[in-house]
């Protein structure tokens, strides 16, 4: 069987059914816990974290590797970094949003496409 939306294979039994489709495990996590880049409170919370006396925000080995591939290209289109990386699209959306939230990565245009760079 196939996931109805990333086409990966599902072993019998692992499927998850969402709103008439089967999904794999991480596509339906994807449905049921969207990833949020604009958050004002997830940003607050970030910061009040980083200012507490002995706190530092800590990036995860990918979030380190996007920052690093940022730093050195100066900035990439999503898809870029993604192949780069070798990342799926929702992998790179929830590590972009986490380093959105700690005011590390940002968005910008550049000649009508959109880029991600750091902050």
């Amino acid at each position: 069987m196939k996931c109805e939306r990333c086409s990966s294979e599902i072993k019998l039994g692992d499927e998850r059914e969402h709103y008439g489709q089967m999904l794999c495990e991480d596509c339906y996590m994807d449905a049921l816990s969207p990833t949020r880049t604009c958050d004002p409170w997830a940003v607050h919370s970030a910061k009040s974290l980083s200012r507490t006396e002995g706190t530092a925000l800590h990036v995860t080995e990918m979030q380190a590797k996007i920052l690093k591939f940022l730093e050195e290209t100066g900035g990439a289109e999503p898809h870029v970094v993604r192949e780069a990386l070798k990342m799926r699209a929702s992998e790179l959306e929830r590590e972009i949003a986490s380093l959105r939230h700690m005011e590390k990565v940002r968005g910008e245009m550049r000649d009508g496409k959109k880029i991600l760079r750091l902050w």
